[in-house]
């Protein structure tokens, strides 16, 4: 792709290279500014506004290199010029959490509190400080997402064919996804949550996702690693990838994870604050996945954070760390 604009402000005519061959043109147009509501990017596609080699193209279209994509002002007002610096704290965070890269691959355990890409009052996110951090590279998107408040294993592929291929993976549910996380009070040893979920907008524009039945299907199996008086450390494993999937389905159960303010037990999350727990207690901990160029099985840990480990100890002297 050539091209150094990235404002959105006027008419721009990019070429495709490699980088995006055979992505969707709605997905293309997306990554240039995931700032821009997908409904102004739908809309400019249908009205023709967007074009490809000079003509219409679906929203489903695969771009092919050496296509040359015309897109229009999008009238995205920002209140400060498109960030290219990343803070040092940040640069120096991201590349002391790499836990694995090849030509392929590029795998961070990602901290809390850092969101994986921009959006609704975050200017820059991981996706965004990496391509600063690491602009000698063509290439490098997300193959997945974690929420803001999440730590742990987070993915990102360096070419585009590696990308679809993990992608894929993950459509097909073979990638083997396991989280730590705390639950209010004691589930029995092996428990499956499967509620269909779906998102739902309140009045107040706040997002949540609910049990319901004309929902998605999600499946998640919650089994017991350690009890304690008050709460139990369990894995989980992700049969499906829905957003806040863990969250929604413990709080289901009857057993929220400590720190969840969004669907969490107010009382309880005081209790563990009280003890110690600054953040929500759920870690991306263990993902086992087949190499996209060598096929061999890749399974990456990150170890459970040194501020969570800590806090179980306080909760049980005698608990053996994971």
């Amino acid at each position: 792709m050539s091209t150094n604009d990235n404002s959105f402000t006027q008419v721009r005519h990019i070429t495709i290279t490699e980088a995006h061959h055979g992505q969707r043109l709605d997905n293309f147009l997306a990554s240039l500014d995931q700032q821009i509501p997908k409904s102004r990017l739908y809309k400019a596609i249908r009205k023709g506004e967007v074009r490809v080699n000079k003509g219409r193209k679906k929203q489903t279209y695969r771009l092919a290199i050496g296509d040359s994509v015309r897109i229009p002002p999008l009238h995205h007002h920002r209140s400060s010029q498109p960030i290219t610096t990343v803070a040092p704290t940040i640069a120096k965070t991201i590349q002391n959490n790499i836990l694995l890269e090849d030509e392929d691959l590029l795998i961070l355990n990602k901290p809390p509190g850092l969101a994986v890409h921009a959006g609704s009052n975050i200017k820059q996110g991981i996706i965004e400080a990496l391509k600063i951090i690491r602009a000698e590279l063509p290439f490098i998107e997300l193959v997945h997402r974690l929420d803001r408040a999440t730590s742990g294993c987070l993915l990102l592929a360096k070419n585009r064919t590696a990308l679809l291929a993990l992608q894929q993976q993950m459509q097909q549910h073979t990638v083997d996804k396991r989280y730590l996380t705390l639950l209010k009070g004691q589930l029995p040893k092996t428990v499956k949550a499967d509620f269909p979920l779906k998102k739902n907008v309140q009045s107040s524009g706040e997002r949540l996702v609910t049990v319901d039945p004309n929902g998605k299907t999600a499946l998640t199996a919650f089994q017991c690693r350690h009890n304690f008086p008050v709460a139990q450390l369990s894995e989980v494993t992700l049969f499906t990838g829905r957003t806040h999937q863990i969250r929604v389905h413990a709080a289901h159960l009857g057993h929220p994870i400590a720190g969840d303010k969004k669907y969490g037990d107010r009382d309880f999350n005081h209790a563990m604050k009280d003890i110690g727990l600054q953040r929500l207690f759920l870690h991306a901990w263990q993902f086992t996945f087949q190499h996209p160029t060598t096929q061999q099985p890749i399974q990456i840990v990150a170890p459970l954070p040194d501020t969570l480990q800590q806090f179980l100890t306080r909760l049980d002297p005698h608990y053996a760390p994971i």
